[in-house]
């Protein structure tokens, strides 16, 4: 069974982030990047799948030149193929536009099943995998914590994560699967598999070579601008209530009346 898998790196959350000059980006000066830990959900997924019914895992991703990195990490992982779409075009591209290019890519693979992370962290859009789904004109189950696929590899059956509980959901193949946290616990990737990884290709492609036009990327393209990063208001320290316990809730209730406004 062959599976995609589609991968984004973003920057390393555990470090302290913030906003560059102009407010349109956060400041890249002097970050790390990792794989999207959710793509790394689906990335381990889709090895799993390798290894019980056999086939290849394909990872595709878009972005600027760094994002090899990420592409041998998930090489280094198991998988057995990569495709890196980069071109200068494509800056500021919005994520419509990047489920566009990865339809294109997509389209010259031999595919059963394309796995995505539910979304990426540094933006938490969720958009990529639906658009993905739309333009492949294939069915879609998103949130997934669980995913059984059948003998044959003609059907799954999907546990999706919803409000206030589990919905099932079977799905003809092929279709996009987005991985949430709890779908598995992904490996770590092992040194024989990233001394592997250094020498393993890693295919690349321009927007020219999927007959994109520069008209439909970058901000041309997109549906979407950002406008403006801005940190969270700062919120005021709380406060303690000391005193008896009656009396204490009853300064509390008039604190939630009076000040807060919320009763």
């Amino acid at each position: 069974m062959n599976v995609v898998v589609c991968l984004k790196q973003v920057p390393d959350t555990e470090l302290s982030l913030g906003i560059a000059q102009g407010g349109q980006d956060i400041d890249r000066g002097d970050i790390s990047y990792v794989i999207n830990p959710y793509d790394e959900y689906a990335i381990e997924e889709a090895l799993r799948i390798k290894e019980k019914s056999g086939g290849e895992v394909t990872l595709v991703a878009v972005g600027p030149g760094r994002y090899e990195e990420a592409l041998r990490g998930g090489l280094a992982m198991g998988a057995d193929r990569a495709i890196h779409v980069k071109d200068e075009a494509l800056e500021g591209s919005d994520p419509m536009v990047i489920a566009y290019v990865l339809s294109k890519v997509i389209g010259g693979v031999d595919y059963d099943l394309i796995l995505c992370g539910k979304q990426a962290i540094e933006d938490d859009s969720g958009q990529v995998g639906p658009a993905l789904a739309e333009h492949l004109d294939l069915p879609q189950v998103t949130v997934v914590t669980k995913l059984e696929i059948d003998s044959d590899c003609k059907k799954a059956v999907a546990h999706r994560e919803v409000e206030g509980g589990i919905e099932v959901v079977e799905t003809s193949l092929p279709a996009v699967v987005t991985a949430q946290k709890g779908l598995n616990e992904p490996r770590y990737a092992s040194l024989r598999g990233m001394m592997k990884a250094k020498k393993m290709p890693v295919e690349t492609k321009t927007i020219a070579d999927l007959g994109i036009s520069s008209d439909e990327v970058g901000k041309a393209g997109s549906k979407t601008h950002l406008i403006e990063l801005t940190y969270p208001p700062k919120r005021s320290a709380g406060r303690i209530l000391d005193g008896e316990l009656a009396e204490a809730v009853k300064e509390l209730v008039r604190c939630l009346r009076e000040e807060a406004k919320v009763l």
